[in-house]
């Protein structure tokens, strides 16, 4: 195999639109998707603004039989897997089932669906729970659906490291390509906008209580205080170079060139923070000099203390405002382990059109020194670029994406 693992596909599913062209259509002028919760009542609830996908009928998209078994999010990840392929122009037969497979992340699995079979199991007993909440709610049923429904029958697998998953889950893909997989599914999804979801993510304390849109999740800004949550992610098509070739693949967004993963130490500890090596090591895997990079799509989390950990790491690789940052997810709220390859893909459509697309609603606080793209979109030579994740529990990850002549 050769060195170089290419993206051949893609398909995105996310607050403000469903497919890549409609999704790119609305992120690069900057269309807010976030507003009041709408598929539960939370009313009741000290934050209650999420990035939520409307107009999104699996019935639509999926035989009937099969919405019954599974949660939103695995109706979510279907379909953006079919979107990827149909992108990648993969036919019957282009690739042996078996030189296929598929890697993706979750943070909370099928939470949906086991909310709901717990309550039938409270309220009506355990004759009522349905036989499909034993795969429906796992953390792995994305990755077992999409191969199942694609015949994808080599390496399959889950990372489960909240919102950094789905860059990990894009490197383990690469790493099975590199051990002699021709074509892997790869990516991210979450979706847990419902009581029992919300609830969980309350309890991490990082929540916004504002009840602004507008004015919610503002990643370094002065009035930072919290995040909004967000259901969707994305999938793509990895493959190595000589097999997407071979093939005739008709379409090549751009190269997946470098990883690196690191995790924080010890709270209390005085040690610095880990992502600034990860991005080091990201760096040194594509042997990519910091000033290569033309833009940074920021984790942002919307926190003063890992806003400020995030700022100082990127001043520390690439100077004071040394490259364009961006964060275009504060028009879709934090989409768990969908957060990143739906950065992935942003960044991918950036390189296509040479469009930085904007962090909206951010007044960016002068006590970082960054280049932060606000307000609008801004024309760039795109051919380099850095995507960052971080995950509760200390995950650390970047990729460097390259474009592909």
């Amino acid at each position: 195999m050769s060195a170089r693992t290419l993206v051949t596909g893609i398909g995105v599913a996310a607050p403000n639109g469903l497919g890549a062209e409609d999704y790119w259509a609305a992120t690069r002028v900057g269309k807010n998707a976030i507003g009041p919760v709408t598929r539960f009542d939370a009313t009741s609830y000290p934050s209650r603004l999420a990035g939520e996908i409307h107009g999104f009928d699996a019935k639509e998209h999926l035989p009937g039989r099969l919405v019954p078994q599974t949660d939103r999010v695995t109706q979510i990840a279907l379909v953006a897997a079919d979107w990827a392929f149909a992108d990648a122009g993969l036919r019957p037969g282009d690739v042996a089932p078996y030189d296929m497979g598929v890697v993706t992340a979750s943070s909370s699995g099928g939470t949906e669906f086991g909310q709901n079979e717990l309550r039938n199991l409270w309220s009506r007993g355990a004759r009522h729970v349905s036989a499909y909440q034993s795969f429906a709610w796992f953390h792995a049923v994305n990755s077992g659906q999409i191969s199942i429904r694609n015949e994808l029958r080599g390496p399959a697998g889950v990372l489960v490291s909240d919102q950094a998953g789905g860059l990990d889950a894009l490197a383990q893909a690469r790493r099975q390509i590199r051990k002699g997989a021709k074509l892997m599914a790869t990516g991210g999804f979450d979706a847990s906008i419902c009581s029992w979801g919300w609830a969980a993510r309350l309890a991490e304390g990082l929540l916004t209580h504002s009840d602004r849109p507008e004015r919610a999740y503002l990643p370094f800004d002065e009035e930072a205080a919290g995040q909004v949550p967000g259901e969707g992610g994305a999938l793509l098509v990895l493959e190595d170079e000589q097999s997407a070739r071979s093939r005739g693949a008709r379409t090549v967004h751009g190269e997946l060139a470098g990883y690196g993963a690191t995790l924080d130490p010890r709270p209390g500890s005085g040690r610095e923070p880990g992502l600034r090596r990860a991005i080091d090591v990201a760096l040194t895997d594509a042997d990519c000099h910091p000033a290569e990079v033309d833009v940074v799509f920021a984790d942002a989390a919307g926190t003063k203390r890992l806003d400020r950990e995030e700022a100082d790491a990127i001043t520390a690789v690439f100077g004071p405002r040394g490259v364009p940052v961006t964060a275009p997810k504060t028009m879709t709220g934090r989409l768990g382990a969908g957060a990143a390859p739906v950065d992935v893909v942003s960044a991918l459509l950036a390189i296509r059109e040479g469009l930085i697309p904007p962090t909206t609603n951010v007044e960016l606080s002068p006590a970082y020194d960054l280049d932060l793209v606000t307000v609008r979109p801004r024309t760039a030579s795109v051919r380099t670029v850095l995507v960052l994740a971080r995950g509760r529990g200390g995950f650390n990850s970047a990729v460097v994406l390259r474009a592909v002549d």
